[in-house]
């Protein structure tokens, strides 16, 4: 025999929407370290080559997934391909990228410059960070736009009172403005390390 839900306990309550919208905000962040990471500086690291694509077999393919990533020297990247037969595939994938990358393969492994950054080059990362992190802070106000919606639905189903509407909007407003500082610390950062010559 099946019981009916008791009305009001198949609706989303206030906890919901609010782990709902910290649990996207968390994502929102970890894109963003992850897409920093991919923006150059004037040093070597491995998480610059994380976006770059090869076509494996008809599948497109992280470098990362097909290779063994180090970096020897401050201003070197190595690339040492498990299959030598997909080297010149990997080395074309580096240099077709937008990094501005020049990668050489002796037959074994490729070697991956890092060039020092241009005035003009370093500036353009910043202009590029920058809708970066707008394009992420947008994210996680829509994500404060749903939460709220949500809990208006609940005032409006007369599920909350208007008390608890106001400290659930209150609450994801401290969770939005936290996550937007963490957003423009990491920005920060990142800049300040473009710029840093």
């Amino acid at each position: 025999m099946t019981q009916k839900p008791e009305p009001g306990k198949d609706k989303t309550t206030v906890r919901d929407a609010e782990a709902q919208a910290r649990n996207r905000m968390d994502k929102t962040l970890e894109d963003l370290r992850a897409e920093l990471a991919g923006i150059r500086t004037g040093r070597a690291n491995i998480g610059l080559l994380d976006h770059v694509k090869v076509d494996y077999y008809g599948t497109p393919t992280a470098v990362n997934q097909l290779a063994t990533l180090s970096v020897p020297e401050p201003s070197l990247l190595q690339v040492q391909p498990w299959d030598v037969s997909q080297i010149g595939d990997i080395e074309k994938a580096i240099r077709s990228s937008d990094l501005g990358l020049n990668p050489m393969n002796d037959g074994k492994i490729i070697r991956v410059p890092i060039p020092a950054l241009t005035e003009e080059r370093r500036k353009e990362l910043v202009k590029h960070l920058h809708n970066v992190l707008e394009h992420h802070r947008v994210a996680v106000r829509n994500v404060r736009r749903d939460a709220n919606d949500q809990v208006k639905r609940l005032l409006k189903d007369k599920q909350i009172t208007e008390d608890e509407d106001h400290k659930a909007h209150d609450d994801v407003q401290k969770m939005t403005d936290d996550c937007i500082k963490k957003i423009d610390d990491l920005g920060k950062a990142k800049e300040k390390d473009l710029l840093h010559v």
